[in-house]
């Protein structure tokens, strides 16, 4: 695809080009790192240290700071480029945002210059710790807990799901402030601050790459200039970061679907059975023609969002595009990638192809950034008001 669009959001040249350029790296550097990355279940610290080098963790920030200044779409095909060739290396991409978000979007002048230069430079890593054992789809029945004792805050609790965990350099926590009227703040932790532990690293289905732990808080204490926005509007923070770090979600399952739906043709181009190619086959040929029209259709309402996110002013209903986005591109990819796996027959179900790698990875983005179930009542409320 050359990703030519007219309309709303016209790419213009220069971003096409940057996103040439990193299609390019992932498929020549990242492409023949993916089946160990997944095989060996390690970070790819080679990866981080590639997409630093080439300004790519530079692209969910401003110029200001030290970033492309790039915007939301060029940000997302980015994501969408390196989940082509995999997934885990496109969360690295993603969790640049997601750690980050808070802070650019609510932080104080003097927390962003403290740590979004260091982040656009691939200096430093983020994690974003909401989610806990007995609180993922509801935040506000949290039970990490943040006590004021002067100028500092002492943060007791555990969080799990938490991408980048062992290697992030600071958490964004979200804890209660304020008990009998169930008020959260969000504060910047410090990996080394004494009394943080990341946790035990969690063994999964796919994404193997990327580090998913469960940080444990002991009296972790914060200054107070480590709060992010207002005392008690946390939960505010919260679901403004994840209206728009859902649209990686939703790029990373768009790459993820292309990546298969490519990968399924070229094979099925190839592949004879009863004296001709498979794709000379109408069973076949249907199959991939459903795969590369729902990419496509996932691939538009992703950068639909995108433009909206991109606006100077937040649209009003913002948050139910980058929901429809994200519910449909991950349906897509989890359908896609299944798909790919009929195409290729056995072949496909084995670990030397890498359509049931994709297939595994393709399953977390109906569940992370917020469950698809959760995104159809976003979408609904939307429709409602």
């Amino acid at each position: 695809m050359d990703g030519t669009l007219t309309g709303v959001y016209e790419i213009p040249e220069g971003l096409r080009d940057f996103r040439d350029t990193i299609r390019q790296i992932a498929q020549e550097r990242i492409r023949p790192r993916a089946a160990d990355i997944d095989r060996s279940g390690e970070y790819p610290w080679d990866v981080r240290r590639l997409l630093a080098e080439q300004d790519v963790l530079g692209l969910p920030f401003s110029e200001e700071h030290g970033g492309t200044g790039t915007g939301t779409l060029m940000l997302q095909m980015a994501v969408e480029e390196i989940a082509k060739e995999c997934a885990s290396s496109a969360l690295i991409l993603m969790v640049q945002e997601l750690g980050s978000l808070p802070i650019a979007l609510y932080g104080t002048a003097e927390q962003k210059q403290a740590w979004l230069p260091r982040l656009a430079s691939g200096e430093i890593s983020p994690a974003f710790a909401l989610s806990e054992p007995e609180a993922g789809s509801d935040p506000a029945s949290m039970r990490t807990t943040a006590v004021r004792d002067g100028d500092e805050w002492v943060i007791n609790g555990a969080k799990n799901w938490i991408t980048n965990a062992t290697v992030a350099d600071y958490y964004v926590v979200f804890a209660k402030t304020d008990r009998e009227h169930n008020r959260i703040s969000a504060f910047i932790v410090e990996a080394d601050r004494p009394g943080f532990d990341p946790g035990k690293l969690e063994h999964k289905l796919g994404i193997k790459g990327s580090p998913t732990g469960a940080p444990v808080l002991t009296d972790v204490r914060v200054p107070h200039a480590n709060l992010i926005g207002e005392e008690g509007r946390g939960l505010s923070v919260a679901l403004g970061t994840l209206e728009r770090t859902r649209l990686g979600a939703a790029a990373q399952a768009v790459g993820i679907a292309q990546g298969a739906t490519d990968y399924a043709n070229q094979y099925a181009k190839e592949r004879i059975a009863f004296g001709k190619p498979i794709n000379a086959l109408q069973g076949i040929q249907f199959k991939l023609a459903d795969m590369e029209t729902r990419t496509a259709a996932a691939r538009e309402l992703l950068y639909k969002a995108c433009a909206l996110a991109d606006r100077p002013e937040r649209p009003a209903d913002l948050g139910k595009w980058t929901s429809m986005a994200k519910l449909f591109a991950s349906d897509t990819a989890m359908a896609v990638t299944l798909e790919a796996i009929q195409v290729l027959g056995g072949y496909g179900y084995v670990n030397e192809y890498p359509v049931e790698r994709m297939m595994r990875d393709a399953k977390i983005t109906q569940i992370y950034e917020g469950t698809n179930e959760i995104q159809r009542v976003v979408i609904a409320r939307a429709m409602g008001r």
